[in-house]
């Protein structure tokens, strides 16, 4: 049990140590004014309790993501744990606190407008369109995810499960943050941190624990145990498969809507920080539980092997297993209401996103429907496409989103004269994994499947040539600095 054990007091030594030196790092200033009273609108931008705001921002970055991540990230083996701790710590959580603090200190500024302030209008176009366009796939496909599930509970009716759910998310987007969001999230969140601590429970203290063993990581796992290793390579294919838990740029997608929310900047370690620590624990629970439950790795990558074998299935058999009925309810809260939580909060940062592009004021009912039926028209159109084709180019979409975040991130503490290392080197890596998926991987999943003695290379190159450009460009902006503050001085 040691693997686990130190991983989750990794984690949580990180938020205590690690983010309490971002917040300084960041100068959060408390007698600040947050954009939640200077534009408080009772719409998006009004105050609430941090407890509220932290389990809305664990929900609206959780839901399934860490969950599912988690179990397909585990049939690579025991590096998965690896890449939670360091990249929870010092991506993921960093990626996630300085989006919302950034977005926080320009006035709740949707993230496309935070990253053009800082890497240009060229920037903030590509950040427009990769946002919408993981935001729209997010929440069509958690549309038809539940809607299927329900009906097989249900036993039919999946047009009106449909409708019901799109119904749902309309009024989700446009009703006050307070309405339902504020009021029912608090309480999936909780649901999600009790089905975690259940399992991770019934793992350490059940009945069968002292007859299985917890994998532990050693010198001998530090390779591929996916039984397709040929075809999912560990690098890059790891850290794209787990995102949310280690490092995800859907969060920067919810981060400021949160920040519309914050009564003191103060808060923002717990909101954004710790709720990224608190998904990385969720994440680990599941990686371990998913190794543990079927044996071992090669157990768990025979099972998924096995049609219908899916991660929903894992999670089911867990909880129904270890946890009896309690579990089973959980399990089913969680594989259907979670999702929705995610494809609600997905179409309301779209809405907030296109509001900041057309600088359109929500306030006004009208304003909200004017974006917001359009919005769902076209998911509509989309939720009856064959989504197979699109869902693939999901998670290098939502890494590269993480790749222009941390890269902003890196140009904020450049000019800030502060320590950009902590971001530029995340961002250099993340960049080189990009690349590395987009020239490696298969064809059929999005890549161009070129041979490794080719694509290494090459992504590391370019991973490379950005770090290059980024410090000579800071360079040569801090010298242009350096003479005008020298040319006023003379003149003054």
């Amino acid at each position: 049990m040691w693997t686990f054990f130190i991983a989750i007091a990794a984690l949580i030594t990180g938020y205590f140590l690690y983010g309490r030196w971002m917040e300084r790092l960041f100068e959060a200033d408390p007698k600040r004014q947050t954009p939640a009273f200077s534009k408080e609108d009772g719409v998006d931008f009004q105050p609430m309790p941090l407890w509220k705001v932290f389990l809305i921002e664990f929900l609206n970055i959780a839901g399934l993501g860490p969950i599912f991540g988690a179990v397909l990230g585990a049939l690579y083996g025991p590096m998965a744990f690896l890449w939670i701790v360091i990249g929870c710590i010092f991506m993921g959580a960093v990626h996630d606190y300085f989006s919302g603090m950034l977005s926080l200190r320009m006035g709740g500024a949707s993230i496309p407008e935070v990253v053009g302030k800082y890497l240009g209008p060229a920037g903030r176009q590509a950040m427009r369109i990769l946002s919408l366009l993981l935001l729209l796939i997010v929440g069509v496909a958690f549309v038809a995810g539940p809607a299927d599930l329900l009906t097989s509970y249900t036993g039919g009716g999946l047009v009106y499960w449909l409708y019901g759910i799109f119904a749902y998310y309309l009024l989700a987007t446009l009703l006050p943050i307070d309405k339902i969001i504020g009021r029912v999230y608090p309480i999936f969140g909780i649901v999600l941190m009790i089905m975690a601590l259940g399992v991770a429970g019934a793992m350490l203290l059940g009945e069968f624990s002292g007859s299985v063993q917890m994998p532990e990581l050693h010198w001998r796992h530090l390779s591929n145990a996916h039984y397709q290793p040929e075809v999912h390579l560990l690098f890059p294919m790891l850290f794209i498969v787990i995102s949310c838990g280690a490092l995800s740029g859907f969060h920067s997608t919810q981060a400021p809507m949160m920040a519309r929310t914050l009564s003191n900047e103060k808060e923002g370690r717990m909101a954004f920080y710790g709720a990224m620590i608190a998904e990385g624990i969720l994440a680990m629970i599941w990686a371990m539980a998913a190794m543990t439950y079927f044996g071992d790795v090669e157990g768990l990558n025979r099972e998924m092997q096995i049609a219908g074998h899916g991660p929903a299935w894992v999670v089911s058999e867990i909880c129904n297993s270890w946890m009896g009925k309690v579990g089973g309810l959980l399990a089913l809260i969680g594989v259907v209401a979670c999702p929705i939580s995610t494809g609600d909060t997905a179409f309301r940062s779209a809405r907030l996103i296109l509001a900041d592009i057309f600088q359109w004021d929500q306030g006004a009912i009208k304003n909200r429907l004017m974006i917001s039926i359009p919005l769902f028209l076209l998911a509509f159109f989309m939720s009856q496409l064959d989504f197979t084709t699109i869902w693939k180019y999901l998670g290098i979409t939502n890494q590269l989103l993480a790749v222009l975040v941390l890269w902003t991130i890196a140009v904020y503490l450049q000019r800030s004269e502060k320590i950009h290392w902590i971001s530029s080197i995340p961002a250099t890596f993340m960049s080189v994994v990009c690349s590395a998926y987009l020239l490696g991987a298969p064809l059929n999943q999005g890549g161009l499947g070129l041979p490794a003695n080719w694509f290494y290379p090459l992504s590391i190159i370019f991973g490379l040539t950005l770090l290059i450009i980024f410090l000579y460009t800071g360079r040569k902006k801090a010298q242009q600095q350096r003479v005008y503050q020298y040319k006023k001085s003379l003149q003054s």
